[in-house]
């Protein structure tokens, strides 16, 4: 029933607020939040539009304790609104309680809390970085294909303010109008090339003039050109991505702007943006 599933969410989040080892969930649970979760990704749109203030993250990578000094630091929800920019999934120890929680308050204040899809929330990828084999290891195969069906649902770009465009990975050569974005068909999953593809892969580089191949072996990379380019077809003032380490995350026409934390010398780097100061910055 519905207040039995409000009970164990509220449950869960109890239990997944108090840092330790391992949070203790069913599967039952899990798998509530992944189906729950993937019809409100489903009602939403594919193309977020948002308003400040708002609070953005990049990876995450299953550092879930960082995760939640990350909530200490920026408020728990509902305190304060977030956007995630994806990859919540591999490289880290406790991809499942980092998840987890990520559907948890996505469910409890689904428009508060928003999440988009990163490259590792893609079952050919975190089939082979570590997510299978926690799933597989903590409970089973079937669980791990539940989280590739919510996943294959997640939104894949927002607009802040009509003035801030997000994604995981970077711009592509194949957008040309936003409305191709919200065109994508979910469920889907991730293809080798292509605008879905490019959205979740492509890096800026600040050495290449237009389009340029990609060490990563997939998408592009792509200039400042392409960059004020697409800021001014679209009357936007900034691009926010994840998907490197580093600081090159906001990115405007010459312009910097962020803060990064790397806790623990660990793979996870998290850029925490107050987006209602930055009117003041621009």
């Amino acid at each position: 029933s519905t207040a039995r599933f409000c009970a164990s969410l509220d449950s869960l989040l109890l239990r997944g607020c108090r840092p330790g080892k391992i949070v203790q969930m069913t599967e039952a649970e899990v798998r509530g939040l992944c189906i729950k979760s993937r019809e409100i990704f489903l009602s939403q749109p594919i193309l977020l539009e948002l308003e400040a203030p708002l609070k953005i993250c990049g990876d995450i990578h299953g550092q879930y304790t960082d995760l939640l000094r990350l909530f200490e630091y920026g408020g728990f929800p509902p305190e304060a609104n977030y956007l995630f920019l994806g990859d919540y999934v591999d490289r880290g120890k406790q991809s499942l309680e980092t998840i987890c929680l990520l559907l948890a308050y996505k469910i409890k204040y689904p428009e508060n809390f928003f999440l988009l899809r990163g490259n590792h929330e893609c079952a050919s990828i975190n089939r082979i970085y570590g997510f299978y084999d926690e799933c597989k290891r903590r409970f089973n195969i079937k669980l791990w294909k539940t989280f590739t069906d919510c996943f294959n649902c997640l939104p894949i770009a927002a607009i802040v303010d009509e003035k801030i465009f997000c994604c995981h990975g970077g711009l592509s050569p194949d957008l040309q109008s936003m409305e191709q974005i919200r065109r994508i068909m979910r469920p889907t999953d991730v293809p080798d090339t292509g605008l879905l593809c490019d959205l979740l892969w492509s890096d800026p580089d600040k050495d290449v003039q237009g389009w340029g191949e990609n060490d990563r072996g997939v998408s592009f990379t792509f200039g400042a050109d392409v960059v004020s380019k697409f800021l001014n077809r679209h009357d936007l003032d900034l691009i926010c991505r994840a998907h490197q380490v580093g600081l090159l995350v906001l990115k405007s026409a010459g312009m910097r702007v962020g803060a990064c934390v790397e806790p623990d010398s660990t793979h996870s780097l998290f850029f925490l943006f107050y987006l209602y100061y930055l009117s003041v910055l621009l």
